[in-house]
């Protein structure tokens, strides 16, 4: 239960970020990665935004 909620987040965010700045991040696998165990990223994250996001998750935030 936690890790599908944390792979959720983990997704969520990423995809989020992706759509902000499509120049310098693509996540790809994403529709199918909740589900997987597998997911391309390939550009720049936002480790703040991302890490924030994982500890709301942990915590049970939104």
């Amino acid at each position: 239960m936690l890790e599908e909620k944390l792979k959720e987040a983990i997704i969520d965010e990423l995809k989020r970020q992706a759509a902000d700045r499509p120049q310098a991040l693509k996540v790809q696998g994403a529709g199918d990665a909740k589900g997987s165990e597998e997911l391309t990223v390939n550009g720049k994250i936002d480790l703040g935004a991302l890490a924030m996001v994982i500890a709301g998750s942990v915590a049970g935030g939104p």
